[in-house]
Parts: structure tokens; C-alpha cells; sequence
């Protein structure tokens, strides 16, 4: 895929659908999720919402925020379809820890600062301020992002209004879709690598969202369990979905099950269309990614 070789990233996986056509690009939609040392794509097709390509990239060697913005220009560079022009759209999520959730009725953009002072200390010289409004649960994810990336990405695609967003509003989105919910409380976790994200859901509300830096699978199931215990929810009767890199012969999954009878894998979404070549993604994988497609 790439023409010249790069010490600076790494493939890790790519499927791509054989109906994907680069005359095409004016009807499909580019997803792009990075984090501080990886970045997904993911191409939709708005006409018929299929997944036509996936792609999941390490950034190495990332100690500062000037690296990551070399690598990820390196593979842009170096790439035969990020630096194209003629999306219908473009979206962009950030992996962030610095966020906070807002009731629509409350928010003011002007007042983002004074949000996220409540939960993080944002660095005004390097990140600057976003929101995403979610119009299926009246609530504004506001956070802080690194702004020269976020530039650096809009510049690439000037014709186009790019939508940016925070990686927990993708997945907001996709828990509260989440057809066979229980009438009580739902418990959705999505493990990205080192990161936990956990959500409680009701009746197509959002409860509780909050992320966790993790370390081990010891430390998975505490984080579990803190959830469990400020809900009063029951171990042996409360159903958890978990998405992300989880297997289901590993060790997390088997050392959860000690404790929460109720715990199953998740599958892949159903508001998007998979041809046969995409069965090799386990079905719990890239749920973040895919449920960007839900977001405007």
C-alpha cells in the first residue's frame, strides 16, 4: 500500500472490499481516529452504508506531540488515498482523556475552559477546544485536543467542512443503537488497547461515561467492579458487552466471568453493511471506528 518504507509507523491490519473504486471517492466517506501512537481508517459508502476499506496503523518512536504529527504525515504522504480530495465527507476522532460531558440545555461554547477545568488541566499553547453536539441524547462532549494536528488534517481537505469529534461520541452513538438492551441498566465497555471506556445506559439514555488508564487485566475487572458497585448493579444478573481487544479464550475475558456472570463479546454493527472479506475483523473489533459513520 505504501511506496516507500517508513520507520515511523506500522501497519498492523487492512481489508479492503474488491467493489471499492477510486472514481467513487465523491460517494464515500473517510473516518481517520487517532490516538497518541495509532490511527485508524475506515471508507464508507454513503449511498448504501457499506464498509468498503479498514485500516489500523501504529505510530512509533511517539515521545512528543511534534513526532506524532511527523509520522502521520509521513503516512499521509506516503498513502494512495488520504491525501485525495473528493470525499463527500470527512471525519476525524480524537483518542483524548480530556473531555467532559455537558446537557445541551447547559452549554455554552464560549465556556468550554471552565468544563473541562472540572476534570483535566488543558495546555492552551498546544491543545485547543472542541465539542461535538449529540442530537440522540442531548448532550455536548466538549474537549481538548492537540489543535496543530487538528489544523494540520483540516488543511488536507479544504473543499470539505471536516467533522471532528472525540472518540467517546462515536461510541455514545453506538450504545444507545444498541438494539436488545435490557429494560433496566446496560453496561457497555470498549477496551482500545491500554484504555477502558465504560458506559451505563437506560431507556436510550447515557448514565455514565469515563475512561480508565489500564495496566493489566487485574486492573480491567477493578475498574469493572467500580462501576458495578456505584450503580448497585448485580454480578450475577447484569449483562455487560465488551468490544475491543479482548479475545475470547484470553485472560481478561476469563478472569471477568470469575466475577460477572453476564459478559459477552459485542458484534459488529448493524447499521453498516460488511461484505465476506471484512469476517476476518472479529466482530467485537473497531466498534469506535464504525460508529463514526452515525456521526455529522
Amino acid at each position: 500500500m505504501e511506496t516507500t518504507k517508513s520507520t515511523l509507523y506500522k501497519l498492523v491490519s487492512r481489508v479492503k472490499d474488491n467493489r471499492f473504486d477510486v472514481d467513487k471517492l465523491h460517494d464515500y466517506c473517510l473516518l481517520l481516529q487517532i490516538g497518541i501512537r495509532d490511527i485508524q481508517v475506515c471508507v464508507t459508502d454513503s449511498k448504501d452504508n457499506s464498509c468498503l476499506l479498514v485500516e489500523d496503523f501504529l505510530l512509533l518512536e511517539i515521545k512528543t506531540v511534534n513526532a506524532r504529527l511527523k509520522a502521520l504525515a509521513n503516512l499521509f504522504e506516503n498513502h494512495h488515498l488520504l491525501k485525495a480530495g473528493f470525499w463527500k465527507s470527512v471525519k476525524l476522532s480524537l483518542k483524548s482523556h480530556k473531555f467532559s460531558l455537558v446537557p445541551s440545555s447547559h452549554f455554552i461554547p464560549d465556556s468550554i475552559g471552565e468544563y473541562l477545568k472540572l476534570n483535566c488541566v488543558v495546555n492552551p499553547n498546544v491543545e485547543g477546544e472542541y465539542y461535538y453536539q449529540h442530537k440522540s441524547s442531548n448532550v455536548v462532549n466538549a474537549f481538548a485536543a492537540d489543535k496543530r494536528l487538528v489544523s494540520w488534517v483540516e488543511s488536507l481537505y479544504p473543499a470539505i467542512d471536516v467533522t471532528v469529534m472525540h472518540q467517546g461520541s462515536s461510541l455514545i452513538e453506538a450504545i444507545l443503537r444498541q438494539k436488545g438492551a435490557t429494560e433496566g441498566k446496560n453496561v457497555y465497555c470498549i477496551l482500545d488497547r491500554n484504555v477502558l471506556h465504560v458506559f451505563v445506559s437506560q431507556s436510550s439514555q447515557l448514565y455514565y461515561y469515563n475512561q480508565f488508564s489500564i495496566k493489566s487485566s487485574k486492573e480491567l475487572l477493578k475498574y469493572t467492579m467500580l462501576v458495578f458497585k456505584e450503580f448497585e448493579l448485580d454480578q450475577r444478573t447484569q449483562p455487560v458487552v465488551f468490544w475491543g481487544s479482548l479475545s475470547e479464550k484470553g485472560e481478561s475475558l476469563a478472569l471477568l466471568r470469575k466475577y460477572i456472570r453476564n459478559v459477552n463479546l459485542g458484534k459488529k454493527p448493524g447499521f453498516l453493511r460488511f461484505n465476506y472479506m471484512f469476517d476476518e475483523i472479529p466482530d467485537h473489533h473497531h466498534i469506535d471506528l464504525f460508529s463514526m459513520h452515525l456521526c455529522d
